[in-house]
Order: C-alpha cells, then structure tokens, then sequence
C-alpha cells in the first residue's frame, strides 16, 4: 500500500509530539527543547502570518512557549492532536498581539499583505495533514473490498460501475460497499 510508509511517519511525528508534551507538562526541560525543535518553524508560520512582522513573530513565539511550558501540563492527548493544540495557542497568542496595539496595524487583519511564499500557510498544511492522517486512520478501519472500492472512486475517480466490472460484483452491489463505508467513515471521522 502506497500510504503506509506516510502514515507510519506521520503517526511517529505524533508520537513524538505527545511524548515530548507530554513530559513537558512535567517540567521536563530536554523534552521541552525537543518540542521547539519539531514545532518552532510550523507555529513561528502561524505567528508571522498574523503579526505580519519576523520581529512581532519572534516576539509572540517566545510568549507562546512560555505559554506551553505553562501549560503542558493541561494537554490531553485523547482530546486533540499535539500540533492543533500548539497551533491554538500561537494563533491566539498572535491575535492578543495584533489586538493588543492597534496603532501597529493601520489595516485590519484581512487586509494584511501576503506572505510571499505561494505555499499554503503552516497553519493550513498542518490541519490538512492531520485531517489525511485521520482520513487514513479511519479507512484502515474499513473492510479490505470496501476500502478498496472507496480508494478506487474517490482518490483514482473510477466510476462505481467501472469498479464493480473490475470487482466482478453487480453495480448494485458495488454502491452498498461504498455508501456503508462512508456511513462507517463519516461516524470515524466524528468519534471525538
């Protein structure tokens, strides 16, 4: 399968993001340097974004780790992903910011210039990647025909009728695979 080496690396960097918080949360200061390394330059994105200023950016990260440090301690690992948690935190440490002194944006907030960078923002590629991984996570949960019949429409865009000849299954047949397994996703997807 063509996602697995993905997912296991993406379940790994969540791991790791929960251990390190984890042990945060208990004063752990190695831990705490390991949680800047993998998440400075994803939540520095989110900051710069907001404030528009690298020195603001720079500003407002440092806040928001003291705020983690703070507050690790509170971060429940069944409850959200490591890195939405760390996300909140920025954004909302970058609007306090932004709230904080109007007289240093003359333009609201939507008006902001846009980064240069034509890549989507940290923010975004970050929610992105976790909404994939829990999509995957959730079709591993699926029967291998369903799954496989789900793949195949949505991600290869064959018709149901193009699947079922391929299956050897009537249409009929093929369009119940597909509408419990998404039934079955949907409630995955839902579960928190």
């Amino acid at each position: 399968m063509a996602d697995a080496p993905h997912s296991t690396d993406s379940a790994s960097r969540r791991e790791q993001l929960v251990d390190a918080l984890v042990a945060t949360g208990r004063e752990d200061r190695p831990a705490f340097a390991r949680l800047y390394r993998l998440t400075s330059s994803k939540l520095f994105g989110i900051c710069f974004r907001i404030c528009g200023e690298q020195q603001a950016a720079e500003d407002v990260l440092s806040e928001v780790y003291l705020t983690v440090w703070r507050r690790a301690g509170a971060f429940e690992p069944g409850r959200a992903s490591p890195i939405t948690w760390l996300a909140t935190i920025a954004r909302n440490r970058a609007i306090d910011w932004v709230r904080a002194a109007p007289n240093r944006r003359r333009a609201p907030l939507d008006d902001a210039a846009q980064i240069v960078d034509p890549s989507p923002a940290a923010d975004e590629r970050v929610i992105a990647q976790e909404e994939r991984h829990r999509i995957h996570d959730c079709l591993e949960t699926l029967e291998p025909k369903t799954r496989d019949a789900i793949r195949t429409a949505f991600f290869d865009g064959a018709t149901y009728a193009e699947i079922a000849a391929a299956r050897s299954v009537p249409l009929g047949t093929m369009k119940s695979w597909v509408r419990r397994g998404l039934a079955r996703l949907k409630d995955c997807l839902h579960d928190d």
